[in-house]
């Protein structure tokens, strides 16, 4: 197949929003064109929207609901539920600071999450014991489970069309990512980002997630609007307000992806703000949803002229383990 298109005109969004409707549809010619797009906006940016996903919003607005019962529960109650990060439960005050992944050491992110991963079995033992432990769901809060799975269960399926997507538009065969999500593994937080009446004033340099870029393939959050809200980073200008459309998903590329690309496309540099000081009880909760692959792949850059940079080949699983190590707080 082809390489794909040039890099976007400077008169193209650089965060375009996407509509998988024409790509789900069969319609050759609309998927090509979508195609090109995504190539275009993640050799910027690594971000896109995506609307047409098909995903209620009641489904969501039900998590948030339920959720908030859990973290507005004392701490004493919470405690037993807390876990390190990539653990199944409670990532309490504290708990991480995303900067370290860079290399940067920041103060605690200003947030709390309930954190769950993938748990079905693949009948390897060690691999299991790593990756695929049962999730923990919180008694006091019996309404959050359902939801959650089936929350969850759409974006493994959303997520396999978008790496569907993204094989096309590398040039490649539609499975070319795909074919390493048979037994993927994934993560999905439920990050909530209260006001200062909770978290107090934010140190210097502190967010409510300090700039990182993702791990994995690809991540599909749904968050709410606020001042103290999600920024990107471009190299033509700096952080800006990432846009927003209460109706899209913001899907952005992580490490794993870029690397397998070559560096053609951006891993999504990001943070969000602190509790801003005009509105310092503003409250917002993100749905996260982080996908992986199949633990032990082998990550290998495509070579020019899809790719640019030769990375030597990482196992997938060795690398997301060491980037979680690095966020977690003692």
């Amino acid at each position: 197949m082809s390489d794909p298109s040039s890099p976007s005109s400077p008169s193209s969004p650089r965060v375009p929003t996407i509509d998988l409707r024409p790509w789900l549809s069969g319609d050759d010619e609309a998927r090509a064109t979508t195609a090109r797009t995504v190539d275009e906006a993640l050799r910027t940016a690594g971000f896109l929207l995506v609307t047409g996903h098909g995903v209620d919003p009641g489904l969501r607005a039900d998590i948030r609901a339920a959720a908030r019962e859990f973290f507005t529960l004392p701490e004493e109650t919470k405690r037993p539920y807390a876990v390190r990060v990539g653990g199944r439960g409670w990532l309490g005050p504290g708990a991480e600071a995303n900067g370290y992944a860079e290399g940067t050491e920041t103060p605690p992110d200003l947030k709390e999450s309930w954190s769950l991963a993938a748990d079905t079995a693949s009948g390897d033992p060690e691999v299991d014991a790593e990756w695929f432990l049962p999730n923990v769901w919180p008694d006091e809060v019996p309404g959050l489970r359902g939801p959650v799975e089936e929350y969850v269960a759409r974006m493994r399926a959303l997520s396999d069309a978008l790496l569907e997507l993204l094989g096309v538009a590398l040039g490649q065969e539609r499975d070319f990512f795909t074919r390493h999500t048979g037994h993927p593994t994934w993560g999905f937080n439920i990050n909530w980002y209260p006001g200062t009446e909770r978290v107090g004033a934010p140190a210097p340099g502190q967010f409510r997630i300090g700039p990182h870029t993702d791990f994995g393939t690809v991540t599909v959050l749904d968050r709410q609007h606020g001042k103290g809200g999600l920024q990107i980073f471009t190299d033509e200008d700096g952080w800006e307000d990432a846009p927003y459309d209460p109706d899209a998903f913001t899907v952005n590329i992580g490490d794993l992806m870029a690397r397998w690309t070559g560096d053609r496309w951006r891993s999504g540099r990001h943070r969000v703000l602190p509790p801003p000081g005009d509105a310092p009880e503003e409250e917002l909760m993100s749905l996260v949803y982080f996908y992986e692959c199949d633990p032990g792949t082998c990550v290998e850059p495509l070579p020019a002229p899809v790719g640019h940079t030769r990375y030597a080949p990482v196992d997938s699983h060795t690398y997301l383990r060491t980037k979680l190590t690095s966020i977690t707080l003692p």
